[in-house]
């Protein structure tokens, strides 16, 4: 017995002297928000205030020295982010992850963004103020890498960071820019349904920019399994570690439209929720020079920012910027492919990808003119018919650095407008407002016009010289609102209405949230700040109520069980709302998913519904065809004795839903609230391993909002339990240029990307309940509140 005792106390000491290693290790990584740092380079000493939510705030001589320090701050609480973002577009993630994320670095060392990137830096003016300003940012990086604490992320992956480069700013701006295309997701599927079931089939999808405007012809081409391409990338980007924007809202109100007489401004841009999230939030001041701007990762100015003057934010324009098309290749020749010239050679390339723990992989990969062929690296593709990927940020010259660099740096409106030309893609809705009362919407974007023979919807003929033929449009044509006599200006991810008879082909979301916007800035003239706030967190759909009423009305009464008839109470009266009390909600968001089952999967199949499902076209489609009782959709190919109708499906849908209701939240109707169905946690790329979500994880929340409403906070329609949201708002952000310091924002986390971080869940819970903090602008209002870093020039 002594012996076991003796061994157990040794045990029990050895786990006390581990738990005492492992504590101290934590805490060593705790970043630092106080003290004195010397920079290398530093012309005169700066000072970097951290606010109650690890904001800085910094003070500089000149933007050299601001942009030095604002890398080293960054780099402290983002590095492991950074790293991340950087890897991407390269195709550089197995490095550090190994052979599970081989086919993400396979597509992305195809894309061709590494090689523009290269081209961009290649030909950039080296003595522009936007070159000299990133490299003193890289530089301050470069220095935290030297000589500050690694992220704990580095030690559980060892990881040992290399010094950054404009490249990677590049690629990282690149990456960011694929994730906001939707036609490699989308036109595949497309494709699919018309060669497989034929032009009738999308009658509801509206490919033609309106709903039931159009007769289509009837068309049927050959079988084939090009959904493929979809279920690939969709795949790729579902597996990535850094979440990609999928949508977003903005509203800016005029002076003659708000109760002081001053601009308010909105932004919340939508994105994948992660942790650590999208934004890092970092204030500069120097005496030429303020800017409060939220940073993307990696890249030295911000994409959405604001001063004293004017302030600026962004949604997703969801133009059609990014083609697929079909090659034809010679059959004596792989190396070669036919266009209307004749055949021509493939551009031949080869890469390296090494992989941690393995052998490097040789990738060979080839490009044609309208780009690189991308079939050849997806899974389960049938490499037999080349699809190549033609994509207007790779084709057209990169300015995305001046860009960015322009809005933040802009003297007036004009200025503002002229730099927004630079950027060729990504399409963006880019939101303005200043204190001289002026608002303005003006979309980015190198627009194009195709044959009117093409529809861009579906993946093109590469070979008959009609398909590719572009008629680029100029800048002068693209969508925008300058000081509109309605006094307001706003954007949700909705479809621009035609300009010269011309609809801007793209992958727009559906137009409840951009009504509902429009509905309450057009019946208010007094706005406030706090108006916006409230109005920023609405949760009420302008078209869900009208849907389910006109469901409601189609179903077989005599069908309808007690249970059902009491859920059929709660939605007559129902306004819309998604609040966390709501039952109506839960039940109307459970009988879209079943609806959309038994209408659409007996024709795709299970995979090809799925992938319909990760779709913006499935949102945009569903309120016009489930209220189509003519739609082909309605019959069910599986059963041959009975051709089923509106009402069949969306009461046998109906039925489902409650039975899945029943088993999951039990009998009682009133106790289906929302709050017990949808649920947001925010997730890190390590929390995926049981033993670690606790530390790196953050939540889970019950949280109120719901697909297509203003408070957006976004999930996939399925049979599970609980909605698990996966989007929403990355920041919620008011400027009010009639008391510019008392803006609000939020974010959905903290500022920090450092676990040890009393800042890296600090705001979470603010977030989810809908709550705001100011955006300090002050300095004596900062340095009540704030600890302080003193940056000395290294002697």
């Amino acid at each position: 017995m002594k012996i076991i005792k003796k061994i157990s106390l040794i045990l029990l000491l050895l786990l006390v002297l581990l738990a005492l290693a492992v504590f101290g290790f934590l805490q060593f990584k705790k970043p630092n928000y106080d003290g004195d740092v010397q920079l290398s380079q530093l012309k005169n000493t700066t000072t970097t205030y951290f606010d109650d939510y690890g904001i800085p705030h910094i003070y500089a001589n000149d933007e050299v020295d601001a942009q030095r320090v604002l890398g080293y701050v960054h780099a402290q609480e983002r590095l492991w982010q950074m790293e991340l973002m950087r890897r991407i577009a390269p195709g550089k993630l197995s490095e550090i992850f190994g052979s599970v994320m081989l086919k993400n670095d396979m597509f992305f060392a195809t894309s061709g963004i590494q090689e523009n990137s290269e081209l961009a830096v290649a030909n950039l003016d080296k003595n522009s103020q936007s070159y000299k300003l990133t490299l003193s940012y890289l530089d301050g990086i470069n220095q935290y890498i030297e000589e500050g604490k690694m992220p704990i992320e580095f030690s559980l992956l060892g990881i040992t960071p290399e010094k950054f480069t404009v490249k990677d700013v590049y690629n990282i701006f690149g990456f960011m820019s694929f994730s906001f295309a939707m036609a490699q997701k989308t036109d595949p599927l497309l494709t699919d349904i018309r060669d497989n079931l034929g032009m009738e089939y999308l009658k509801d999808f509206g490919i033609h920019g309106e709903f039931g405007t159009r007769q289509l012809k009837s068309f049927k081409g050959k079988s084939s399994e090009f959904a493929e391409i979809s279920k690939s990338i969709t795949a790729l980007l579902e597996n990535s570690p850094v979440p990609t924007f999928v949508g977003s809202n903005s509203w800016v109100i005029g002076a003659n439209k708000t109760k002081n007489g001053k601009v308010i401004f909105a932004n919340d841009p939508h994105i994948m929720f992660s942790q650590p999230g999208t934004w890092f939030e970092a204030h500069i001041i120097t005496p030429k020079h303020e800017m409060y701007g939220y940073y993307l990762a990696g890249t030295p100015f911000p994409l959405l920012g604001h001063n004293r003057d004017y302030a600026y934010g962004l949604t997703m324009f969801e133009n059609d910027d990014l083609d697929l098309f079909e090659e034809t290749e010679n059959r004596q020749n792989s190396n070669q492919y036919l266009t209307s010239q004749g055949y021509q050679n493939y551009t031949l390339r080869q890469n390296t990808i090494k992989i941690k723990d393995s052998a490097d992989v040789i990738l060979k990969t080839k490009s044609s003119i309208h780009g690189p062929i991308i079939s050849e690296v997806l899974t389960g593709v049938n490499k037999s018919k080349p699809i190549s990927m033609s994509w207007i940020y790779t084709q057209e010259k990169n300015q995305i650095l001046d860009a960015v660099y322009g809005l933040c740096h802009a003297k007036d409106l004009n200025d503002f407008y002229e730099k927004i030309e630079l950027i060729h893609a990504p399409g963006l809705n880019i939101m303005y407002g200043d204190v001289k009362n002026n608002i303005a919407w003006i979309t980015s974007g190198k627009l194009y016009k195709l044959d009117s023979s093409v529809n861009p919807n579906f993946i093109l003929n590469g070979s008959n010289g009609i398909d590719d033929r572009k008629e680029f449009l100029p800048f002068s044509k693209n969508p925008l609102a300058i000081n509109p006599p309605w006094n307001y200006v706003y954007s949700s991810n909705n479809q621009p209405e035609a300009i010269d008879g011309y609809l801007y082909p793209g992958y727009y979301l559906p137009k409840d949230r951009a009504t509902r916007i429009d509905t309450l800035l057009k019946v208010k003239n007094d706005w406030t700040r706090m108006d916006v706030e409230k109005m920023i967190l609405d949760n009420t759909s302008s078209t869900a109520a009208q849907i389910v009423n006109s469901w409601i009305l189609s179903l077989d009464k005599n069908q309808l069980n007690e249970t059902e008839k009491n859920a059929i109470s709660q939605l007559k009266i129902w306004n819309g709302s998604s609040n966390l009390n709501d039952i109506a909600t839960t039940i109307y968001n459970k009988w879209i998913y079943f609806y959309l089952k038994n209408t659409f999967r007996d024709e795709l199949g299970e995979e090809k519904f799925k992938l319909l499902l990760a779709t913006h076209k499935i949102k945009e489609i569903f309120g016009e065809q489930s209220r189509n009782d003519s739609s082909i959709w309605w019959d069910n190919i599986e059963t041959k004795t009975k051709k089923e109708t509106r009402s069949d499906i969306l009461t046998q849908s109906f039925k489902e839903t409650i039975k899945n209701l029943e088993a999951n939240l039990g009998s009682d109707v009133q106790l289906w609230t929302w709050n017990k169905a949808h649920s947001l946690e925010f997730q890190h790329p390590i929390g995926q391993v049981k033993l670690l979500k606790g530390f790196f994880n953050v939540g889970p929340y019950e949280v109120p909002g719901a697909n297509e409403m203003i408070n957006n906070l976004m999930y996939f329609y399925s049979d599970e339990k609980i909605n698990q949201v996966k989007a929403g708002p990355s920041t919620r952000r008011i400027i009010d240029f009639s008391d510019i310091e008392n803006s609000v924002s939020i974010l959905p986390t903290g500022n920090s990307g450092n676990p040890m971080s009393k800042h890296y869940k600090d705001q979470a819970e603010m977030y989810v309940k809908g709550h705001f903090r100011k955006m300090l602008l002050n300095k004596k209002e900062i340095e009540k509140v704030s600890t302080k870093i003193v940056f000395s020039p290294k002697k």
